[in-house]
């Protein structure tokens, strides 16, 4: 793969050449940011799930807040990558035009990276498995192919993702979003199909990147891209080299932040969050700041805004460093995995009690119980109402329920389920669970 063939400002839907005007405010990949900022989905993102049930009177993170910081991360490890490159090269931007908008691209796509997580954290998409797997949703087995029938009993937000920033729905319009190439290949994080995911010799494990609806899109994607195609039986392709910057941002962001949220809610005393940052700042002064601060919240405020700092300069090393490999579609790591000691060590750690202390506590275990209520609970009605051609009444009413873009006007079973999920997965965890109440009649909607 080439930098040159994967910088790419063609939009996604359009015919119409990109412009390249450095005249203009905004570059295509600064749109392609702004396009989701002020997008209904991103929006949702408020009431959607990061890891400690919402709303409460304490702030924790949410999907969009955790997404805007992501953001902000990404476009850091982008702009490292482009400003190392011009030192060494100051010819590169006249050799590569794009190049210097990276951290956008980075940007843009750390914005959308969750865009396709259902309500309850990854619950959610636990439960939209569980549903077809194990659930009444068995019985659409024969009804759909084999790569069809993986797309629904593993579920995957990255996949829906990618379906939601290319997918046009009812109402719409043509090309959704209508991001550049490059910017969609940038969330691209497991870009394979899921029957794919099945083959433990991949190193995408079982997740995967694009449902069986739009494979024929992220073929043409990575076509125009210059996506290295590995071999086997499925469609898998090489990872576009920015993907590992997202990647990055996003587990810079929640291992460090993630520690803040637990000592908000008293999961974490501080000396505990303290005894697992400062090994990552790394720096023989911090303990004497530390003591000339008082209060807890801006003492780990300081810690996690350098834990983050050289989190960042040290994935910026491993990237740089590993170009070749990258391009050549050979490296087979997260970043974060490949960083130095003793911040290597360090990670690991943090890893290890948030497993075993915060993503175990019992309001996450009680958030992702109540996932697989709400969500299969909505499933249960909504699939067979929308699926079966001759409704009962009651179905009917169901289906009249469902705002008409999320319609499809194929017929066959599998383009109806997508329909659905389409509606149920792109809804906040408070909607999902007041949806769930009165189609169950334990609450009545209000005429106000």
């Amino acid at each position: 793969m080439n930098w040159e063939q994967l910088l790419s400002a063609k939009r996604w839907g359009s015919a119409k050449a990109a412009s390249l005007d450095h005249e203009e405010a905004r570059s295509e990949f600064q749109r392609d940011y702004d396009r989701l900022i002020f997008s209904s989905p991103f929006r949702r993102l408020q009431n959607k799930t990061q890891v400690f049930p919402l709303p409460g009177s304490i702030f924790v993170h949410n999907r969009l807040t955790h997404s805007l910081e992501v953001a902000s991360v990404g476009r850091s490890l982008g702009r490292i990558f482009y400003n190392r490159l011009k030192r060494e090269n100051p010819d590169v931007d006249r050799q590569l035009p794009l190049i210097s908008e990276t951290g956008n691209i980075v940007a843009s796509a750390c914005l959308a990276h969750d865009l396709g997580n259902p309500a309850f954290g990854h619950s959610g998409e636990s439960a939209i498995s569980h549903y077809f797997a194990e659930g009444e949703g068995m019985k659409f087995r024969q009804e759909v192919t084999a790569q069809q029938w993986s797309d629904l009993t593993r579920f995957e937000g990255n996949a829906n993702a990618f379906r939601i920033l290319t997918h046009s729905f009812k109402g719409k319009g043509q090309g959704s979003f209508s991001l550049t190439y490059s910017t969609l290949a940038a969330i691209a994080k497991y870009p394979c199909a899921s029957i794919a995911g099945h083959d433990k010799a991949l190193i995408y494990k079982k997740k995967y990147g694009f449902f069986d609806a739009e494979q024929e899109d992220f073929r043409l994607l990575a076509v125009e891209l210059g996506l290295e195609q590995a071999e086997g039986p499925h469609l898998v392709y090489k990872r576009h080299p920015l993907v590992y910057l997202v990647e990055a941002a996003d587990d810079i962001c929640y291992n460090i932040i993630d520690l803040e949220d637990a000592h908000r809610l008293k999961i974490l005393s501080y000396r505990e969050v303290e005894d697992l940052l400062l090994p990552v700042c790394n720096d023989a002064g911090m303990k004497e700041r530390l003591e000339d601060i008082e209060d807890y919240e801006a003492k780990i405020g300081l810690l996690r805004a350098k834990a983050i700092s050289k989190l960042i300069s040290e994935c910026s090393d491993v990237f740089y460093n590993e170009q070749e490999a990258l391009l050549a579609g050979d490296f087979n790591f997260a970043l974060i995995d490949r960083v130095r000691e003793p911040y290597l060590g360090a990670v690991k750690r943090i890893k290890e009690i948030s497993r075993k202390q915060i993503y175990n506590h019992s309001t996450v275990v009680q958030i992702e119980v109540a996932g697989y209520k709400v969500i299969g609970g909505l499933l249960q009605e909504f699939i067979p109402a929308y699926v079966n051609d001759k409704k009962t009444s009651y179905q009917q009413k169901l289906v009249d329920l469902m705002p008409r873009q999320f319609y499809t006007d194929q017929p066959d079973a599998y383009s109806k389920i997508m329909a659905v999920l389409d509606y149920v997965s792109g809804m906040t965890d408070l909607y999902a669970v007041e949806l769930y109440s009165r189609i169950r009649g334990m609450s009545f909607p209000s005429l106000g």
